[in-house]
């Protein structure tokens, strides 16, 4: 029976897992056209079984302070991960969304291989996937490469075969490790002795329930428009759309949004490319605080480039990386300390994942829309902010605790709503009125 040892950085996210905050990803697929289950079996035991986590359950052992391991699951069955249901009528947007929600409120089960699927029928007369996985199996960039494997770049034709790495990660040297957490040190001291931000309907004490939302897509050729006219990045423009949401939001719910701070937990991909194909997790984090103080979009666009900006040059994205790496061989009870002194500095998790360009297939059936939804873990982050790109489209994915934000759903309409007043700022004036019906249409 193989058995090993996880990385730091992976223990790191085993340990964050919570009763209330789940370290979990939960991602959808959704089709046009039904999708066969025995077909979408087949391939996820031929594709997906091969990459040896998905057979591997967690164990902790050693002495004196036990740390996670990858077992391979006794007697490992399928089944218990692959399941197919049909949507409760009225088999509508709204059943979707609740049986997604009751999912991503669900803890995996820590006795078996910490991934699961269902394949969901009768969803609007298609289908749609929803699979679920602990942040220790993979990051986001790590799990695009699994859907590379699992989908085809056309009907009937599978994925060129890619090697399944079997290296392990290098391990930093430990000089390696003083020079980056001495290089980075100072803003570290920095964010820790920042005040925490301040309480708001985004942070508090929550529950086991989960309220999720997403979207209408946004066109990238229109982010990158907004882009090239304010000299900015579409990651940038993005994230300023979700700020000036939230700032909305926030407004609404009674926060005087012109004096507060909002700060956001960003990862920051580290991954080298010749690990490309490995699982596992290689980020680092930044935190970025949001423009939310400044009333027009164009000033929160400004001041969103300039703060990414500063953290793309900035050594706290590696340094982070060691410290959780540090953290993921420290016990539990030191983590969480962590992550309490950390996690009070900011009020969200804020993602953005560049899925593929092109239209994928799962058993035969085009893959019309992806989304995913990151985890918060923690004591007071109460939100998950997720963007995801995939053919030519960007939708935004919201998931937070229901007592502290029951109507995330609102958040995505007024991401929308910026969205579009970014768009008309940059447009001719008889072009605005056309701008707004087209995403109207879009919804």
């Amino acid at each position: 029976m193989t058995s090993y040892a996880m990385s730091p950085v992976d223990a790191a996210w085993y340990h964050m897992d919570g009763p209330e905050n789940l370290a979990m990803v939960t991602g959808v697929l959704l089709t046009k056209k039904p999708l066969d289950f025995a077909q979408v079996r087949a391939i996820y035991r031929e594709r997906l079984l091969p990459f040896e986590r998905f057979r591997q359950r967690v164990v902790e052992r050693g002495f004196p302070l036990p740390t996670p391991h990858w077992e391979d699951m006794p007697h490992f069955d399928m089944d218990q991960h692959l399941h197919h249901v049909a949507l409760p009528a009225p088999h509508d947007h709204a059943a979707l969304m609740a049986l997604i929600t009751d999912l991503a409120s669900t803890p995996l089960d820590h006795e078996q291989p910490l991934w699961q699927v269902h394949v969901v029928d009768q969803v609007a007369g298609a289908s749609a996937l929803i699979m679920r996985f602990h942040h220790c199996i993979a990051d986001g960039t790590a799990m695009m490469g699994v859907m590379q494997q699992l989908f085809d770049p056309a009907p009937g034709k599978p994925p060129p075969a890619a090697p399944l790495l079997k290296l392990a990660t290098p391990a930093l040297g430990l000089r390696d490790k003083a020079a980056l957490v001495a290089s980075g040190a100072a803003m570290l001291i920095a964010e820790v002795l920042k005040w925490p931000d301040p309480p708001s309907p985004l942070k508090g004490e929550f529950g086991m329930r989960k309220h999720i939302a997403w979207s209408a897509p946004v066109a990238i050729k229109d982010v990158k428009a907004i882009g090239a006219h304010f000299g900015a990045k579409v990651n940038d423009v993005l994230v300023a759309a979700m700020t000036g949401a939230l700032r909305s939001y926030l407004k609404e719910r009674g926060v005087d949004v012109n004096h507060t701070t909002v700060r956001a937990m960003v990862p920051v991909d580290l991954r080298p490319p010749q690990r490309a194909g490995q699982l596992g997790n290689e980020f680092g984090l930044v935190i970025l605080e949001l423009a939310v103080t400044k009333a027009r979009a164009a000033q929160r666009l400004a001041l969103t480039k300039a703060r990414m900006d500063l953290l793309k040059r900035s050594t706290e994205p590696m340094a982070m990386r060691v410290l959780l790496e540090i953290f993921g061989r420290t016990p539990k009870a030191l983590e969480d300390v962590a992550n309490r002194v950390f996690g009070s500095k900011t009020s969200l998790v804020m993602t953005n994942v560049a899925g593929p360009r092109s239209t994928l297939y799962l058993a035969g059936v085009a893959i019309d829309r992806m989304l995913f939804w990151v985890p918060h873990p923690g004591r007071e982050l109460g939100m998950g902010v997720s963007i995801m790109s995939y053919r030519g489209q960007a939708t935004l994915a919201v998931i937070a605790d229901a007592r502290l934000v029951p109507d995330p759903d609102t958040i995505t309409d007024l991401f929308q709503r910026e969205f579009a007043t970014l768009l008309r700022s940059i447009q001719p004036q008889g072009a605005k009125a056309a701008a707004k019906k087209s995403l109207r249409a879009r919804a």
